[in-house]
């Protein structure tokens, strides 16, 4: 058994099985996903372009709001555009390297998403609880180093996730009960024991989201707790950017937290929960934003309607 384990052909791609087996469910999600990106990736590069052609935009809020956008309309490029050729195709096959780069653009991005909020919300409280010192502490050179440095703490803990991977054997069994590459599906996959690498993975991946969450959640308390004795005017604007803030959180996290914090039982919700979390959150996120914001709404306006009269 052994040996011929030992000559077994080593895995070169996976068969995706999908979303869901029936047609019906599948034709659904197509035309939904599809929807959801010819109205909502054009939104987003709508909100990059409104916030780097406004000169009143430059508040390091703006500032980040635009690489949450990035950020969001990159995320929906690494599972979505697969996802709806799939739909089309017979055989959904994924090969391993595929796969690695897929894992590995995901958790790049999604973490240096969860970090960007991290700075966010400590954004919003050095604007309200100390509105003196915000402009010293949060200067244009601080916030490229803080953007600089969730790109770097994205990159090394996706990093440390493929290494992971990459050196778990596959030789046998070659289908991702999924419609995309994630940690969960792929180390099921591995023909030796997983339980370290498991363990592993749920203390990067499971750890880091849930304390990233309670942090923000703690964060957002702080700054409401504050925002109490302020005067109504400021008050209100306080209270609107926290609560769409709050609502992200949820909507990022959430997903996030169900897929990650446990040891790999499969759940039937775990693929309904993944759609969220990889195509439409991700979109949602700065529609939220931007609709709860009236500078970023009032700014969209008039770069609309000047290039819209010309």
């Amino acid at each position: 058994g052994e040996m011929e384990r030992e000559n077994s052909t080593v895995v070169t791609e996976f068969i995706l099985l999908g979303l869901t087996q029936s047609q019906q469910t599948q034709l659904l999600v197509f035309v939904l996903v599809l929807v959801f990106y010819l109205i909502i990736l054009p939104g987003n590069l709508l909100i990059i372009l409104t916030i780097r052609s406004d000169p009143g935009l430059t508040a390091p809020l703006y500032f980040f709001l635009g690489n949450l956008a990035f950020l969001d309309a990159s995320y929906s490029f690494i599972v979505a555009p697969r996802m709806l050729v799939d739909f089309l195709s017979e055989k959904k096959i994924i090969s391993y390297r595929g796969c690695i780069t897929q894992l590995f653009f995901l958790h790049f991005l999604g973490v240096g998403e969860m970090f960007l909020l991290v700075v966010m919300a400590f954004d919003r409280y050095m604007a309200i609880c100390h509105p003196l010192r915000y402009s010293t502490v949060m200067s244009p050179r601080v916030c490229y180093a803080l953007l600089l440095a969730l790109w770097l703490g994205g990159f090394t803990h996706s990093i440390v996730q493929v290494a992971l991977i990459l050196h778990l054997p596959f030789c046998g069994p070659n289908q991702l009960d999924n419609f995309f590459c994630d940690v969960p599906q792929v180390i099921k996959l591995a023909c030796t024991d997983t339980f370290v690498v498991e363990l592993l993975m749920v203390s990067n991946s499971g750890l880091l989201t849930l304390l990233c969450f309670l942090g923000l959640l703690a964060s957002y308390a702080v700054i409401l707790y504050r925002v109490k004795g302020h005067t109504s005017e400021g008050k209100h604007k306080a209270l609107s950017t926290c609560t769409t803030h709050i609502i992200i959180v949820f909507l990022m996290f959430g997903p996030a937290i169900f897929i990650y914090t446990r040891p790999f039982r499969a759940f039937p919700a775990d693929k309904v929960v993944s759609l969220f979390h990889t195509v439409i959150f991700p979109l949602m996120n700065p529609v939220i934003y931007t609709f709860r914001n009236q500078e970023v709404k009032a700014s969209m306006k008039r770069l609309l309607s000047r290039h819209m009269i010309c």
